[in-house]
């Protein structure tokens, strides 16, 4: 009997793990996240818009010029022209280029956050509100669908919810240093959300999103006349406006670490799980 034998050197090669596509979004969750995006991004231009029309930011009931700024993005002319100064608390940064001052039609203006940002691109207060407002309104009720529909599907309950095993310190610690090393979960491990997800999402969808509605209304005189309780609540219009911003701000980060785990954890088959539903995991125990 003849045996055949591999050549010298050659390393057998292993089959690739068979792949199973499971169930990982729901229609409703794929669908408000895909209108999240959309308007979240619209907001942000929009919202840099109006930034622009007063870029500095107060604690209190009162915010004017003569009074002290948390944070301001300024421009000041000097010998050598234009500047753009960021102060935040007793920190000064030059940002020449990017906030205070950028380049319109080929010269320095003042301006707080730079053209390619803002919704419309030139300085245009109403517009800016009316784009603002409207899409607002949209997210707030997109945001709304998200809620009641998680809650009447136990979503929430069954895909978020944390248990008491999974706040544990030695947990929580080894989630942190797992996502550090970028390790991410394998296998049928691969099904549900890990602890960091699960109190990120919940955080952004019960905490963050319900106080950017809240401070953008405190800021409507409208809605001060009629409830005027917001303003009792957030300290004053200038301050909901700082805490509108500061909420912002901490979604613009939470996107982009989100984004970044996307791409690093596998974009194709995180994408498909936000379009089809479907998401592929390896039988064996290896996420694809």
């Amino acid at each position: 009997m003849t045996i055949a034998r591999m050549p010298s050197g050659t390393v057998p090669r292993s089959e690739p793990a068979p792949r199973q596509l499971v169930p990982r979004h729901s229609l409703l969750v794929r669908l408000t996240h895909w209108i999240n995006v959309f308007c979240f991004s619209l907001l942000l231009m929009t919202g840099a818009q109006i930034f622009n029309a007063h870029p500095r930011l107060y604690w209190g009931e009162y915010g004017a010029d003569n009074d002290h700024a948390w944070l301001s993005l300024d421009a000041l002319n000097t010998s050598t022209g234009v500047r753009g100064v960021t102060h935040l608390g007793s920190l000064t940064i030059e940002t020449t280029g990017l906030l205070g001052v950028s380049k319109e039609d080929g010269n320095p203006a003042a301006r707080g956050f730079p053209s390619w940002l803002t919704i419309p691109s030139y300085q245009d207060l109403a517009a800016g509100r009316r784009w603002h407002f409207f899409f607002a309104w949209l997210f707030a009720i997109n945001g709304a669908v998200y809620l009641i529909g998680g809650l009447v599907s136990r979503h929430f309950r069954r895909d978020l919810l944390t248990t008491k095993a999974e706040l544990a310190p030695a947990n929580l610690a080894h989630e942190i240093v797992d996502h550090a090393k970028l390790n991410f979960p394998k296998g049928e491990a691969a099904r549900r959300y890990n602890v960091l997800q699960k109190l990120t999402y919940m955080g952004v969808a019960f905490v963050l999103l319900p106080l950017m509605v809240l401070t953008g209304l405190t800021m409507s005189p409208g809605m001060d006349s009629a409830f005027h309780i917001l303003l009792d609540i957030f300290g004053g219009r200038p301050s909901a406006r700082s805490l509108h911003f500061i909420c912002a701000s901490l979604l613009v980060a939470f996107v982009v670490v989100h984004v970044v785990m996307v791409l690093v954890s596998g974009v194709w088959n995180n994408l498909r799980s936000m379009i089809t539903g479907k998401y592929a995991i390896d039988v064996e125990g290896d996420a694809q």
